[in-house]
């Protein structure tokens, strides 16, 4: 008995369809995450906790030199530092966040860092938005945000937090510097002479006051008896000059 084999036969049009519906298939499967953190501890209100980021770079031309991050809403400028990054960058703080950069990096190079942050909030989950910024001048904006699962072309880091662990609450904020105390003296005042020092000049100023009118008193009296000694001797001289 033979058994007859049917082969399948595609012409080129339908071959070049059949491979433009399997590229479809593959573009519209998970995308590479292009801006992402990671934490060390990924728990609401963990303390000292050490969050990770990697920008990847997408430039043919040009490197990473900057990143510009806005910090989710808990999480303030002042209470993050920085831990490890590319060599000769630098962490300074922003008003709604912070900005880290330096020397650009090679084109093609990811730029990774972490930071150290002194509490995570209690959130479900975390967005920081970034902005990276190329030695050209390019800027590549990953601020989306995902809503009910829809995908977005620029997606922001987004980190899932777990519960909170037993007995974790929120710490105090850093204390502010303290006021100068009121009974401190101000710059004015301890440029201001002390009373004692203010009466001692009075009394100086007294005395040379009292020498002066003792001295001019001591004149009159001298030039008063020099003119009586005076007297007598130009009387008599008169007196002869008329004989």
């Amino acid at each position: 008995m033979k058994r007859s084999h049917t082969r399948l036969r595609l012409s080129r049009p339908a071959f070049t369809a059949v491979c433009a519906v399997v590229a479809v298939g593959l573009a519209a499967g998970p995308a590479a995450a292009h801006a992402e953190v990671t934490a060390s501890d990924p728990r609401a209100l963990a303390e000292n906790v050490t969050l990770s980021f990697t920008s990847e770079a997408e430039s043919d031309t040009a490197g990473i030199a900057e990143l510009r991050v806005v910090l989710p809403k808990g999480i303030a400028p002042d209470a993050v530092t920085l831990k490890d990054a590319p060599e000769e960058w630098k962490l300074a703080a922003t008003p709604d966040g912070y900005a880290i950069g330096g020397p650009a990096l090679a084109t093609g190079t990811d730029a990774e860092y972490s930071i150290t942050v002194r509490q995570l909030p209690d959130e479900k989950s975390l967005v920081f938005k970034t902005l990276e910024t190329y030695s050209d001048g390019k800027v590549s904006r990953w601020i989306e945000v995902p809503a009910d699962g829809e995908k977005v072309d620029n997606p922001a880091p987004v980190l899932k937090l777990k519960a909170a662990a037993p007995g974790a609450k929120p710490i105090a904020p850093s204390p502010s510097p303290s006021p100068t105390p009121s009974g401190a003296p101000s710059p004015e005042q301890s440029a201001a002479p002390s009373a004692p020092a203010a009466s001692a000049s009075a009394q100086a100023t007294n005395a040379e006051e009292a020498g002066s009118s003792t001295g001019a008193t001591v004149g009159v009296i001298a030039a008063v008896l020099l003119l009586v000694a005076a007297g007598p001797f130009w009387w008599v001289r008169r007196s002869r000059g008329r004989a």
